[in-house]
């Protein structure tokens, strides 16, 4: 199991987003602060302007959303997903990229924040 964190503008538009295009299911909600969702070995929270995690820093930084860490999601059948997405008015930040691996794309949260959609290579 893992955990990750992701700050988000707004909670709802988040749990929209990850529950409507990447099935997501919600595990337990704090009002409009922050919610925990999961999606087989992940836990994903999403804190939002009033949780605790969107505070300012000690040292006067405020904690923000987007940069280029992200989450990667195992997905089958890339380009139906990628089309889906895209009808649903989802941003990319580029096209899919194919490597040794497999094939993977980056997409991004109502916040910016990057998801790492990405399809293994069939092992033949």
């Amino acid at each position: 199991m893992a955990t990750a964190r992701y700050l988000v503008d707004d909670v709802e538009a988040a749990l929209a987003f990850y529950t409507g295009s990447l099935d997501f299911e919600v595990r337990q909600r704090f009002g409009p602060a922050m919610a925990i969702i999961t999606r087989g070995d992940l836990d994903l929270w999403l804190a939002g302007p009033a949780s605790s995690a969107a505070r300012p820093l000690a040292d006067g930084r405020q904690p923000e959303a987007g940069g280029w860490n992200r989450i990667v999601l195992n997905v089958t059948d890339l380009p139906a997903l990628v089309d889906r997405m895209m009808a649903a008015g989802v941003i990319f930040r580029g096209p899919v990229v194919n490597g040794p691996g497999g094939s993977q794309i980056l997409c991004e949260d109502p916040s910016g924040n990057p998801v790492e959609l990405f399809e293994p290579q069939s092992q033949t």
